[in-house]
């Protein structure tokens, strides 16, 4: 009677729980810095510059698409339980091996751009040779994606990355004065409406939820045991909550250069519209907080790049899975090597990246809403798939068909 009774066994806690939620934070923010990147802010600031206010309307039509595309790819990988290659080889044998192909060669290109974009961030910030800043903040990369603890490590330093580029967009937004007015206005009623908006609209869909990004998150929670159909409301959480964080910046960023330019400011005939715009909005101030936000937003999405492209290939041999960390390093390297050797200009290289990642896009989610549609009763365990999701989920693949078709025209076009 004297024996003191045996401890009650620990629970891991559910992720329907959301105070649980440092892997669900993390998660998020890697789905949210991976999409935040150097195209991300290029893109934004170019077109802005262009439409005006009505570029509120393309990022809120943007927002709706990204949600119905993420709540798919992620619903589907989170309820199976299993990394997207694995189950496109379970729809379609050497289909896993196809996707997972795509998108290694499509993040190894993204990636070189998040460099080109780390080492300009370096350069306004603190006056830094760009290839000198890209060296450096490869090195930074590696190091933290090979953290014993990586998980603890890659969530935490992804939150601190996600919260600072936000909080420093913010004070150049307040700071710029913009009409907020009229591009909550422009949101939903804009006054023009033509091909120009759509296809903006239809670009930023592909930086946002394109080649490897939709996917950054849901791998990071599956990896993290925190799959299954039990967690189906938490992973949907997730999904939107992390494109309503994308969302978020891109509103602070149009805000911040749509004061600028309103004020009648012409920055797309500087060497670096997105800087200029942060210098006539702030000054001297503005410029290092551009050098600060561009920087973060590139060294994130190199992690997220790197992490996730990496995580497509590891589950085809156990030999592969316990290399991980080499191949990370390899994958960086790759990417900074044709960075140092290429003489394509920065912008180029993002620009490439996201009419790559628009060509993945329809590939990966046409394979989610088979599964969902045909094979739930064995790859999703007998799990009942919503059929509104499925129905918008379709409707979302048309689009992302549409824009694969222009983007590759887009990239031969490019080279030329």
């Amino acid at each position: 009677m004297g024996d003191t009774p045996p401890a009650p066994p620990k629970v891991r806690p559910r992720l329907g729980r959301i105070t649980v939620s440092s892997t669900l934070l993390g998660a998020m923010f890697l789905m949210a810095t991976s999409a935040i990147g150097p195209g991300f802010i290029t893109q934004t600031t170019t077109f802005t510059a262009q439409l005006g206010a009505t570029f509120a309307f393309a990022i809120l039509l943007s927002i709706l698409v990204d949600i119905a595309v993420q709540l798919n790819i992620w619903r589907v990988i989170g309820v199976a339980d299993m990394r997207a290659q694995d189950l496109a080889n379970k729809v379609l044998p050497g289909a896993g091996y196809l996707l997972a192909a795509l998108i290694v060669f499509g993040g190894l290109i993204f990636n070189v751009g998040n460099l080109a974009g780390t080492g300009l961030g370096l350069d306004a910030m603190l006056g830094f040779d760009p290839r000198i800043g890209a060296v450096v903040s490869a090195v930074l990369a590696v190091v933290i994606l090979g953290v014993k603890k990586l998980g603890v490590a890659l969530d935490r330093i992804l939150i601190v990355l996600g919260v600072g580029m936000i909080a420093l967009t913010l004070y150049v937004a307040i700071v710029s004065r913009p009409p907020v007015g009229e591009a909550l206005r422009q949101s939903v009623m804009p006054d023009q409406l033509g091909t120009d908006v759509f296809l903006a609209a239809v670009t930023i869909i592909g930086g946002t939820v394109g080649g490897y990004i939709t996917y950054a998150g849901a791998h990071r929670l599956v990896e993290a045991g925190q799959g299954g159909a039990a967690n189906a409301g938490a992973i949907t959480k997730t999904s939107v909550t992390g494109i309503i964080v994308t969302g978020v910046m891109r509103v602070l960023l149009f805000l911040a250069i749509l004061g600028v330019v309103s004020g009648g400011a012409a920055i797309m005939e500087a060497p670096n519209p997105s800087a200029e715009a942060f210098y006539q909005a702030a000054g001297e101030v503005g410029m290092r907080m551009f050098g600060m936000i561009m920087w973060a937003a590139a060294v994130s999405s190199v992690i997220g790049a790197s992490y996730t492209s990496i995580s497509f290939v590891t589950t085809f041999h156990p030999w592969l899975e316990k290399r991980r960390g080499v191949l990370v390093t390899v994958f960086i390297g790759i990417s900074l090597a044709i960075f140092l050797l290429s003489g394509q200009a920065p912008n180029t290289l993002l620009i490439l990246a996201g009419a790559l990642n628009g060509v993945i896009l329809p590939v990966g989610l046409g394979i989610m809403l088979w599964v969902a549609a045909r094979r739930s009763h064995d790859l999703l365990g007998g799990y009942r798939y919503p059929r509104w999701l499925i129905v918008i989920g379709a409707a979302a693949w048309l689009l992302t068909v549409y824009m694969a078709v222009n983007a590759l025209g887009g990239i031969a076009a490019l080279w030329q």
